[in-house]
């Protein structure tokens, strides 16, 4: 018996970090296991007559203290990894798949909830009960429950391979970031990155042991060299570097997993009697199917190629005026639009990074909630936490009560990949009538402090903070009976709605004079910058947009149609970005070998719903703009309608109650420049 097996003995039930063990886990899993299979038998063998709470609500509840480890190892895999804990997910993953399959191929289990299903109108059932039983026998349904005996067993062994498979994938992508360094010793080599990134990179060389300055794929030190270094040369050689993750043909290549995670998704899909694995998982989306998807990201790329074109035309014959550049290379984008951008607006990220301050933005994002939502934040450091970075609060209501704890870690190091995330580490539910709140925590790669300065966000850093800031709003608000239905456990396609509609309160006036001041003289943000990054909000949109739609199109070419006779990764994604490229490809490059998302991630065959949540967050945004950005109306609405609803009706029904009527793609598309306003 491990301390994870027995209940967290700490304040606000929160997990005891710094007691947990590497192996501790091994054990704690099996032992969970065993306990969450006896719930299970329990709920099967029961003699009494199958009803909604003996066995969906039963169901439900069961394995709790399992899917609390998981949820603390598999975080930690991603936040503070190590060549330990990669080995025990890689033996954990299988058994944990073969004991969710171990449920859902269950016929005597399967046969109670059938039973229930069946007889749902003769149970007085709330919204919410109705949802938890349709899901419960669709997970059923969906996962193999009506298939014969040699069905189930083969897709035991899919199962059990593709979740080896996707860890295999999540362990090269961070093992090639963390490979390579690009180790520069003459200053010159330097020119044109910022004081703050040069003081970075020094920083980090030292670290290392050695002279000079270093620059690694991680972004806050990958990101400002390609926007800002002079030196072409270095920027080809990082760019391609970053574009090569396990595309290099040696033992952490991922061409061959990305072959088999493709074919074995579709296998399944099949399985279960699905044309591909993009209808197997659409039909449980907004969007429903394939081909609404491909409908809508045409429709999308109709209007935001032509402008996409124009703005490239422009950025190419800035660079060739510039600095005679023939043919603009995609090491070139980033540097070129930059330079573009301060012309157009005079603005650049180091003109607005001291009004940037973290900790200010952290303050800034609190007290946005706070005048929506009635939030309050308490910095504590009561409760354990995983690492010395991360930073620890107590949310709590206007009248006192707790909302949620909340963690917030910022920096990348070593154990933790790049890239931002929200998390969970407690889901919010309703048991024997008290109300159990959660655990949330976002997870970034923000530049870090330095001996002279504070950890100073560039503007879209502080839009990245708003963003996962967003999706933790949706945790932490979270208020339904049921854990599988809470917080963000809705349509992967809506899940996107909470955390990009936060971030329009980054480009208004009243939202900025709450947070951005300067570092060093305290001094408001002034009014003309307010002006200039609201203006420059669209600069290049339509080569964003176009960027996004190739993302998704990339991802429905590996999902929406037979995998089987790929033969070639990078061949397949030359011809899936066919309709939306606008540079020269690159021949050591390839995209799909490091896009985790869809390879380790949730967002298979729903990399879409960014732009789909986008139509919605416009059109959402475009209620608060109407009514005034701090409405207690429409927030109060947001807040009853969409963040505490998690996922117990359909989402557009919950969207219709909040605004009253469907989104309009038009309000996106305004916002982008792409339509007249």
């Amino acid at each position: 018996m491990t301390i994870l097996n027995t209940p967290f003995n700490t304040l606000y039930q929160t997990a005891p970090f710094s007691k947990i063990k590497n192996e501790d886990y091994l054990p704690a899993f099996l032992e969970a296991i065993k306990d969450a299979k006896a719930e299970i038998e329990t709920i099967t063998t029961n003699p009494e007559t199958p009803t909604f709470e003996n066995t969906i609500e039963a169901l439900d509840f069961s394995g709790e203290q399992l899917d609390r480890i998981s949820s603390i190892f598999f975080n930690l895999n991603s936040a503070e990894t190590n060549d330990t804990i990669q080995k025990i997910a890689q033996e954990v993953s299988p058994l944990l798949s073969e004991f969710s399959n171990d449920i859902t191929l269950n016929e005597d289990l399967f046969k109670r909830v059938k039973t229930v299903y069946d007889n749902k109108d003769s149970f007085k059932l709330t919204t919410e009960q109705k949802t938890l039983l349709d899901k419960k026998y669709k997970g059923f349904s969906r996962n193999g429950a009506n298939l014969p005996e040699n069905k189930k067993s083969r897709l035991r062994e899919i199962d059990k391979q593709l979740s080896q498979l996707k860890l295999k994938f999540g362990e090269n992508v961070l093992a090639e970031t963390n490979a390579y360094e690009l180790h520069i010793t003459n200053e010159d080599d330097l020119s044109g990155l910022p004081e703050g990134a040069k003081e970075a990179a020094q920083q980090l060389a030292e670290a290392k042991g050695k002279e000079g300055w270093l620059i690694t794929l991680d972004y806050p030190s990958y990101i400002p060299f390609m926007t800002y270094a002079d030196n072409r040369e270095l920027r080809k050689e990082l760019a391609i570097a970053a574009g090569a993750k396990a595309f290099k043909g040696d033992k952490l290549d991922n061409q061959e997993n990305v072959l088999q995670i493709a074919k074995l998704r579709h296998e399944r899909a099949n399985l279960l009697g699905y044309k591909t694995h993009a209808h197997f998982v659409l039909e449980e989306r907004m969007a429903k199917t394939p081909e609404k998807v491909k409908q809508f990201l045409n429709e999308l790329l109709e209007k935001a190629k032509p402008a996409a074109e124009i703005e490239f035309k422009n950025l190419e014959d800035f660079a060739k005026d510039l600095d005679g550049i023939e043919t603009l290379q995609k090491w070139d984008g980033s540097y070129y639009s930059e330079k573009l951008k301060q012309k157009l607006y005079s603005l650049d990220d180091e003109q607005l990074k001291p009004y940037f301050k973290l900790e200010n933005v952290i303050d800034g994002v609190f007290a946005i909630a706070e005048r929506l939502y009635d939030l309050k934040f308490e910095e504590i450091d009561t409760i354990d936490k995983y690492h010395e970075d991360v930073l620890t609060y107590k949310v709590t209501d206007s009248q006192g009560n707790l909302v949620s704890i909340f963690y917030a870690d910022f920096f990348p190091r070593p154990g933790k990949r790049n890239g931002a995330w929200m998390t969970v580490y407690k889901p919010q539910y309703i048991k024997n009538g008290e109300n159990s709140r959660p655990h949330i925590s976002i997870v970034c790669n923000f530049t870090k402090p330095t001996k002279s300065k504070p950890s100073l966000l560039t503007f879209n850093e502080v839009t990245t903070l708003f963003h996962e800031f967003g999706h933790a709003l949706h945790g932490m608000l979270a208020n339904t009976t049921y854990p599988s239905l809470s917080g963000t456990s809705v349509f992967w396609d809506f899940v996107e709605l909470p955390s990009q509609v936060l971030e329009n309160w980054c480009y208004e006036k009243e939202a900025l004079e709450l947070f951005a001041t300067h570092y060093e003289t305290g001094e408001l943000i002034p009014m003309e910058l307010i002006e200039k990054i609201k203006a420059s909000a669209t600069f290049h949109e339509g080569m964003q947009t176009l960027r996004q739609i190739s993302f998704g199109l990339l991802d429905l070419s590996w999902h929406s149609q037979n995998p089987n006779a790929i033969t070639s990764v990078k061949a397949h994604e030359h011809k899936a970005f066919e309709n939306t490229k606008l540079y020269p490809d690159v021949a050591e490059n390839c995209m799909s070998t490091s896009f985790s998302h869809i390879f380790q991630g949730g967002y298979s065959s729903g990399y879409y719903s960014y732009k789909w949540a986008e139509v919605l967050d416009a059109d959402a945004f475009e209620y608060f703009l109407e009514q005034g950005v701090f409405d207690k109306n429409v927030a109060q609405k947001f807040k009853d309608h969409i963040l505490s609803q998690g996922g117990i009706e359909d989402p557009m029904t919950l969207y219709k109650r909040f605004r009253g009527k469907e989104p309009q793609p038009d309000a996106l598309l305004k916002r982008a420049g792409l339509i007249a306003k």
